[in-house]
């Protein structure tokens, strides 16, 4: 069996760590597997699922296996518009100071800068995709779900497609019959029209940075196993941790080869991992984002109002917190997941909306355990780890199988010598959950999603134009580790695009994803700031953010404030703005 036949296969595991092993495979180990390289510390291995038990177990267990996905775009909330008559699109650009420097005297398009979009593939075909003389702006399409073409050099598995190929598409009747690499689900084109969009429809629309190239990853779906370990409902998009990273390390060799400035910009996101900005994934983003001429650019997330985060708390005189969890009617199963920090530690007592009672007394051992109820359906195994290796939490995931509907009581006990310390529980992001399941009492804070904790990131939060009120839905912060998210907030409410109106974090990220390309075009291609990265064009986008006087600054909802990239020359110029 071949690399890629083990990376494509349901009947082998992908495991994430920090190991080494030869290219060559020449390392005997007791089971087939492949490897693959991401850094020198860093990689992918492909295992025969039935040689996994070791990986389960242990205390590097929790990182090894990928996390599932989903994509940050919510349903349309009510906008006011402030003139029915005006685009949205360039009214976006226009209050995030984007078509100011688009114009005289800085001319900032993106010129000579890639964007790199991790997300649901383009539709390449399409206008806003294309410059003025027909000609495709995309620079290349890595389709990890098409396996009859080329992989890109490095990679296993997928088809890449060149500029050279897309055009020769484009100049055909049938030009899927050349490239066959499409976005049924549109999410993908959505983030690319907004960030990176050439003028289309005379002057109506109009991308952020419309004179950059462009670069995509259509991720391919999760395997199915790992869909069935995260209980992921039936025809929901899913991407596995480990598909991305190497989606990240594609673009990282993309713009070395070309030679340009970088942006990343990522409309996805989860509510597991430790909400600090650590683990593998946020672990190898932080990397790349610290390299000079990188950008990282990830959406918020959408789970402000989904009242999928609890915070709780114990101490010596109340050593206990109940939890109540409302299950919606058809749930047919999900992961919730328990933080908390040394050197408190917990265990749980669980009652069904019929009375049952299940008591998980705190084992200390990285053996999961299992809770059948006698008069229910519901199994649930709960999965421990005391010292969780990258970020040295204790982190409990409960994994719910056809819960009874109704209100179930989780007791959180805190136990030891030091009888207390706060505690966070994580829901999954709203697609991922089948029906109405939530906290009754809840808390809208440290609901940014993963990867929008990682520090040298840019986290965009997103806002209604007209009104300027954060989005109900966006997600809020802080880290659990009190680190500051998000970073800035833009437009991100029935925004129009192409391909109808759209909201979400991941709009909002598109946008600034396009800001970040013009600050790139002046900061290294233009050669002010040469050394750039993804810190300092945060820092500048910090600067140039708009505040408003009756709110302080950095706050959980809007972070520094309103994108504003003219904001950032006029205070490099000096120009006060006032508040």
């Amino acid at each position: 069996m071949t690399c890629k036949e083990r990376i494509l296969s349901n009947d082998y595991a992908d495991i994430l760590g920090d190991v080494i092993l030869s290219g060559n495979y020449e390392i005997d180990l007791p089971f087939d597997y492949c490897f693959h390289q991401i850094t020198q510390e860093l990689g992918v291995l492909y295992i025969e699922r039935s040689a996994t038990e070791n990986f389960r177990m242990g205390q590097r267990a929790y990182s090894l296996t990928p996390k599932c996905y989903g994509l940050m775009e919510c349903g349309t909330e009510l906008a006011l518009r402030a003139a029915q008559n005006r685009n949205l699109n360039t009214l976006g650009l226009t209050e995030s100071g984007i078509l100011a420097v688009q114009g005289e005297p800085l001319n900032l398009t993106g010129k000579n800068v890639t964007i790199g979009f991790i997300d649901t593939g383009i539709r390449y075909q399409e206008e806003v995709f294309k410059d003025f003389a027909g000609k495709s702006r995309i620079v290349g399409i890595w389709d990890q779900t098409i396996q009859t073409g080329t992989p890109p050099e490095g990679f296993e598995y997928g088809s890449e497609y060149t500029n050279e190929m897309i055009n020769e598409a484009l100049a055909n009747e049938n030009p899927l019959s050349i490239v066959p690499s499409t976005d049924a689900n549109g999410h993908g084109s959505v983030m690319a029209s907004l960030a990176a969009g050439s003028s289309i429809e005379n002057g109506s629309f109009i991308g952020a940075a419309p004179d950059c190239q462009i670069a995509v990853v259509k991720l391919k779906e999760a395997k199915q196993y790992l869909k069935d370990y995260y209980k992921i409902p039936p025809g929901v998009p899913c991407y596995s941790e480990a598909d991305i990273l190497l989606a990240i390390q594609y673009l990282q060799k993309y713009a070395m080869l070309l030679t340009r400035p970088l942006v990343i910009c990522m409309g996805i996101g989860t509510s597991l991992g430790d909400h600090t900005g650590g683990g593998i994934l946020g672990n190898y983003l932080n990397y790349v984002s610290t390299q000079k001429s990188r950008v990282s650019v990830v959406a918020g997330g959408n789970e402000g109002n989904s009242a999928n985060h609890f915070r709780g708390s114990t101490s010596e005189r109340e050593p206990y917190r109940d939890v109540e969890l409302r299950v919606g009617e058809n749930e047919r199963g999900f992961i919730m997941e328990l933080w908390g920090d040394a050197p408190y530690f917990y265990n749980a007592v669980i009652r069904t909306p019929g009375g049952e009672t299940a008591r998980w007394n705190n084992p200390r051992s990285f053996i999961p355990q299992e809770f059948t109820f006698v008069y229910e359906q519901t199994r649930i195994v709960i999965e421990y780890q005391l010292v969780e290796s990258l970020s040295g939490a204790e982190v409990i995931r409960f994994r719910f199988s056809d819960p009874t509907q109704g209100v179930w009581n989780i007791r959180i006990n805190s136990e030891g010598s030091a009888a207390g310390g706060e505690f966070d529980i994580w829901l999954p992001i709203s697609d991922f959950l089948l029906s109405d399941t939530y906290f009754l009492e809840s808390s809208p804070y440290t609901t940014i999603t993963e990867p929008g904790y990682v520090h040298s990131a840019v986290t965009a939060a997103s806002y209604q134009i007209g009104n300027n009120s954060i989005a109900a839905s966006s997600g809020r912060g802080n880290a659990r580790d009190n680190y500051i998210v998000p970073d800035i907030a833009a437009p991100g409410v029935n925004i129009s695009t192409p391909f109808g109106d759209k909201s979400g974090t991941s709009v909002a990220a598109a946008i600034t994803a396009g800001g970040c390309a013009q600050l790139m075009e002046w900061a290294v291609v233009n050669r002010n700031d040469i050394l750039a990265n993804s810190v300092n064009i945060k820092n500048y986008l910090i600067r140039g953010a708009e505040r408003d006087r009756f709110l302080e600054y950095p706050n959980r909802e809007w972070g520094y404030g309103r994108l504003d990239v003219s904001g950032i020359f006029e205070f490099l110029a000096g120009i006060g703005r006032g508040v």
